[in-house]
């Protein structure tokens, strides 16, 4: 969600990530996100979650055919594409800095028969909830969005206004810190979560949650 000036990084494991695109195959379409790291940061990278997760997607696991979907943080647009060429309906939201970048990647990987069931729209989370409908979505999606403590609040905020009762959130994320369990934590206040894969080679966690129902009197 956050946007990092561009540091350059010595670490070499890293500087796939300073590539001006990468490539993907996912639902039987040959996929290419530009990236540009100099420019956005974080947000105009492919980060490992975001690939687990369109793996995730990919393996069936979840019904996306005419699902009506929500992508947070979208950052290059990789998941929210991933999700339109598997069926669903989806909203690919991030800061309106990086929306033009986002709706490049997006317009460029979608067939144009796909384009009416894809919007790219602005969200910061907590913030203009009322601009997207209140319980409106089957399924809220998110990779790597799990990093910044000061944006915990706001974000469960956001998954409380997007949630309806049947809702099936789907977090990709890497644990990286202590601050990252106190998301969850945090979560499971409000909503019922389990870890329902994790990809050991790439040490990325994929937890489903969803609202926690009224227990009603015995």
């Amino acid at each position: 969600m956050a946007l990092v000036p561009y540091v350059e990084n010595v670490v070499p494991a890293l500087s796939k990530l300073q590539n001006s695109s990468a490539r993907f195959h996912f639902a039987s379409h040959d996929i290419v996100i530009a990236q540009d790291w100099r420019t956005l940061g974080v947000a105009a990278v492919v980060w490992d979650a975001a690939v687990v997760l369109c793996m995730y997607l990919e393996l069936g696991h979840v019904d996306l055919k005419g699902k009506v979907s929500i992508e947070l943080g979208a950052g290059t647009g990789l998941v929210g594409v991933v999700a339109a060429l598997l069926g669903a309906k989806v909203t690919i939201t991030d800061r309106r800095c990086a929306l033009e970048f986002l709706s490049n990647n997006v317009k460029y990987n979608l067939p144009s028969d796909l384009w009416e069931s894809v919007a790219v729209s602005e969200l910061s989370w907590g913030e203009g909830l009322d601009r997207f409908p209140a319980g409106g979505f089957d399924l809220v999606l998110g990779a790597d969005i799990v990093y910044l403590e000061d944006t915990f609040v706001p974000l469960i905020q956001t998954l409380q206004h997007l949630c309806a009762d049947a809702t099936v959130v789907l977090l990709a994320c890497r644990i990286r810190y202590e601050r990252d369990t106190k998301f969850l934590t945090m979560l499971r206040e409000q909503f019922t979560v389990e870890e329902v894969y994790y990809d050991k080679n790439r040490d990325i966690h994929i937890y489903k949650a969803g609202k926690q129902l009224p227990r009603s009197d015995l």
